[in-house]
């Protein structure tokens, strides 16, 4: 018996006494039922302007942490677009997509169980995508504007919303968003082992500079 009650034992104490919850005090997405997104607008049309979404002086970046320590995790390959119409941020669409087989991270090791069957299984599901159905303005936190859109995530696909922070000039779009989501909404499972267990909440980070294309 006691093979089973010390591991078992071990676990509580590390669930209490570590504090490894990356959305701890973090706005939280809000997950629902995918809805069908409006027309994009037409890029050709003369109230919409494109704006290119790329690596290039972007980032996409997410948290996750276990009972024993937390992991930065980088996207390396993602493209998208922002249609902006009348310069009005709430009129526009924004498309993303995240080619999950070039995440990065340390160590290695890591990297690889995180692309495996076991969490985000990238050779099966080798693109994340999100597309908006609605921005609106103002929210959480200061926020300028709630961005609500389908995300399309290990094969599941949901609608969510978050805050965010948008500005536009001449000839750039610039996003800032941090919220947290939860990994089991988009059924990814994988507890961790007995004694290190995986937290549910992973804190998405995006810093988008879109340049008018």
């Amino acid at each position: 018996m006691k093979r089973f009650v010390i591991p078992s034992l071990l676990a509580l104490s590390l669930l209490s006494g570590c504090d490894n919850d990356p959305g701890k005090g973090k706005a939280k997405a809000v997950v629902s039922a995918p809805v069908e997104a409006a027309p994009a607008p037409s890029a050709a049309a003369a109230s919409a302007v494109s704006f290119a979404i790329t690596p290039a002086g972007s980032s996409v970046e997410f948290t996750g942490a276990k009972v024993t320590g937390k992991h930065d995790v980088k996207v390396k390959e993602f493209q998208g677009t922002i249609s902006l119409v009348d310069g009005d941020v709430t009129k526009s669409n924004v498309k993303v997509e995240l080619k999950l087989g070039t995440i990065e991270s340390e160590p290695e090791k890591f990297v690889t169980h995180l692309k495996s069957p076991d969490l985000l299984d990238a050779e099966k599901f080798p693109t994340a995508t999100f597309e908006s159905t609605s921005i609106t303005a103002g929210g959480e936190a200061g926020a300028t504007h709630t961005v609500t859109g389908n995300l399309t995530l290990h094969g599941e696909k949901k609608s969510i919303s978050f805050p965010a922070t948008i500005a536009t000039s001449g000839d750039a779009v610039t996003v800032k968003a941090e919220f947290a989501i939860n990994r089991k909404d988009f059924g990814v499972t994988y507890p961790g082992m007995p004694d290190d267990l995986i937290q549910d909440q992973v804190l998405v980070r995006l810093a988008i500079d879109a340049k008018k294309s």
